[in-house]
């Protein structure tokens, strides 16, 4: 292997986030809850934003979408043009399809059913296959994204009525799924029967809620967290209240993704009865135990390292301090691959205190190491402002292979644990040790067994059976040739007569 791996044309360093989905049922105001919902839940995708509603009168769905971040999409004004007692809301950060409006989420359908619409958070493994039965049967989709087949599924014509209709379409999916659907008298949610995602139920004001994590309910005045949906269990909120139906075969073995709990949940929230912050100071704990090392201070890379780093000092006795300021106003800005732009964008988005590592050992403690060039970055900067000795230690086991459940890690060759060896990675991040949570320390703070996880990004051991073939631009790429094919197909007579 080849120490000297940094290269990458990419500036992508973390897995990228999933996405979130809210809901709202009863309250006459279903789109301001929904937008403060999203608001709560950006950190879930960045990318798109969309809000559907109905309720009113006519019954007649309205809805906003947009690029970009919550605030930017949303304002009084929109929100105004947005009546209704039911709602349901989508961020996103795209794992399957391109980063489009037409693509934002929550997707909108009529059929003759009447109107309806979905979020999902997660991926379908099965979707191109769904997808070219339904397009052969004459079916048009209007976005790439693999959450629209389940709306084309619904929509199929079938002797099945209520509940059965929607039963009947997830019996054909495969893969990660938690959904909110609007219809025009109802709001469902749905969690697949691996539970690989979250959803959560929630209230205020008597109105019903539904959100990927609990710590949206917390900045809604009045509401509060009830429970989570089970895997494999379909709620349906209507006039009547919430009923609970749970039509498939359940499963010894589950897929929640343990990753949630290493970085992707916000701290505050409570996912599967834990609470995300507990579970990432016990995986630093873990952490400590594993990989003891002599130091003067522990420093997290915020705020992801922020619980974990407080374990380890805790567990080590280590005095823990904040070393690196964060510069909350910076986005998914820097995208220009060239090296000057990839080391200004670590220094600008944490630059370091000099005086609180000056003369000093150092371990700093962050979630995970993809790339490793901005790991590589931040050894230097505490380097360069006069640090004795820098340790890594990290959260998590080395990701070694790629997500197809909802997350958007890179391609597996440009994972460094993929390409170097626990000794290679320490050399070229130039530390002078490095410590990865094993698998059983990982699980161990979570306080569960280890079936009730996927940890197929660790361990390739997929729950679903996957084709490692497809990725995200799979059905662009299936539009292009099929572009290609009908412009040939047209060109072809011209060519023949010598017109081309």
């Amino acid at each position: 292997m080849n120490p000297s791996f940094p290269a990458s044309t990419s500036f992508q360093h973390r897995p990228k986030d999933e996405c979130g989905v809210f809901a709202v049922f009863g309250h006459p105001h279903a789109a301001e809850i929904t937008f403060f919902g999203l608001y709560a839940l950006q950190h879930r995708g960045q990318e798109s934003a969309g809000i559907v509603v109905n309720g009113d009168k006519d019954r007649k769905f309205k809805s906003h979408h947009g690029m970009g971040l919550v605030p930017q999409i949303f304002n009084e004004h929109q929100l105004s043009k947005l009546p209704g007692t039911r709602s349901i809301g989508h961020v996103r950060y795209s794992t399957t399809g391109s980063s489009t409006l037409e693509n934002a989420q929550p997707i909108v359908a009529d059929c003759s059913r009447g109107q309806i619409a979905v979020g999902h958070n997660g991926n379908l493994v099965n979707a191109h296959v769904l997808r070219d039965e339904l397009e052969a049967e004459g079916a048009i989709f209007k976005t790439t994204v693999d959450s629209e087949v389940i709306l084309h599924l619904m929509a199929q014509p079938s002797n099945n009525s209520g509940d059965s209709i929607l039963v009947q379409a997830l019996c054909k999916v495969k893969g990660a799924f938690s959904l909110v659907l609007l219809s025009e008298r109802e709001i469902i949610g749905v969690r697949d029967s691996l539970g690989f995602r979250p959803l959560c139920i929630g209230q205020v004001d008597g109105a019903w809620l539904l959100s990927s994590e609990s710590c949206a309910f917390d900045i809604i005045p009045g509401a509060k967290f009830v429970r989570d949906v089970e895997p494999g269990e379909i709620v349906i909120i209507d006039e009547n209240g919430l009923r609970s139906i749970k039509p498939f075969v359940p499963k010894e073995r589950l897929g929640f993704c343990i990753f949630e709990y290493v970085y992707f949940a916000r701290p505050d929230s409570t996912l599967e009865g834990i609470n995300v912050s507990a579970v990432r100071t016990n995986m630093g704990r873990e952490l400590a135990r594993q990989h003891p090392v002599e130091a003067d201070l522990v420093i997290p890379v915020p705020d992801s390292g922020n619980y974990a780093a407080l374990g380890f000092s805790e567990e080590s006795g280590i005095p823990y301090d904040h070393a690196f300021v964060r510069n909350h106003y910076v986005g998914r800005t820097f995208l220009n691959p060239s090296q000057l732009a990839r080391e200004f964008g670590v220094k600008v988005k944490l630059n370091i205190i000099k005086e609180r590592v000056k003369d000093k050992r150092v371990v700093v403690v962050d979630d995970s190491i993809v790339r490793g060039t901005t790991a590589r970055a931040r050894v230097m900067n505490l380097r360069n402002a006069g640090a004795k000795e820098v340790h890594i230690r990290i959260s998590c086991p080395p990701h070694r292979f790629p997500c197809h459940y909802g997350i958007d890690f890179p391609d597996p060759k440009h994972l460094i644990a993929n390409q170097l060896s626990h000794q290679e990675i320490a050399k070229y991040l130039e530390a002078d040790s490095l410590g990865y949570l094993d698998a059983e320390g990982m699980v161990r703070a979570t306080g569960r067994d280890e079936n009730k996880f996927c940890m197929a990004c660790f361990n390739g051991k997929y729950p679903v059976a996957v084709n490692p073939e497809l990725e995200k631009l799979v059905f662009e790429r299936r539009q292009t040739r099929a572009e290609s094919l009908i412009f040939a197909e047209e060109a072809a007579p011209r060519l023949f007569n010598g017109k081309i």
